[in-house]
């Protein structure tokens, strides 16, 4: 367990709730302190912007939380994070993807593919995610700096 990390917000559409419910268990018996923003009903319709901007909103005074975002695709969610300034949203199928994000670009929220990832191959992207530091060197700190 990182504990530099505060909290791992964690926020899914409907299609997403089952993935999420998983590794909210996971993540909890890890250790980590786990906020569930929702939805937890697979069968009401929810929209992935409203759950990105609730996750951003959730992230905003926190800077050593983390965030994890679920929805179908992991495209269209990571998209709408991406939208607010202090949010670096990748979404990653592979836990390699997930250490080099993490350290090249210091993303601060992981975006999966419900329909495309099986549970465990995400709760091993999730660790790496967490377990990953940033390589904290001026280049990757100006680079950060453009896009914020």
């Amino acid at each position: 367990m990182n504990k530099t990390v505060s909290k791992v917000f964690i926020a899914a559409d409907h299609r997403g709730v089952g993935l999420k419910l998983y590794l909210i268990e996971m993540l909890a018996a890890a250790g980590y302190n786990v906020v569930n923003l929702g939805t937890d009903d697979p069968n009401a319709s929810v929209d992935y912007p409203d759950v990105a901007n609730t996750l951003a909103d959730a992230m905003l005074d926190d800077k050593n939380s983390r965030g994890i975002i679920i929805c179908g695709t992991g495209a269209g969610i990571m998209i709408a994070a991406n939208r607010h300034r202090h949010i670096r949203a990748s979404r990653c199928d592979r836990p390699d993807q997930a250490r080099d994000d993490r350290f090249h670009d210091d993303t601060n929220v992981l975006a999966l593919a419900a329909d495309d990832i099986d549970i465990e191959m995400a709760f091993m992207c999730v660790q790496a995610f967490l377990e990953s530091p940033f390589d904290n060197i001026e280049r990757r700190i100006r680079r950060i700096e453009k896009i914020s």
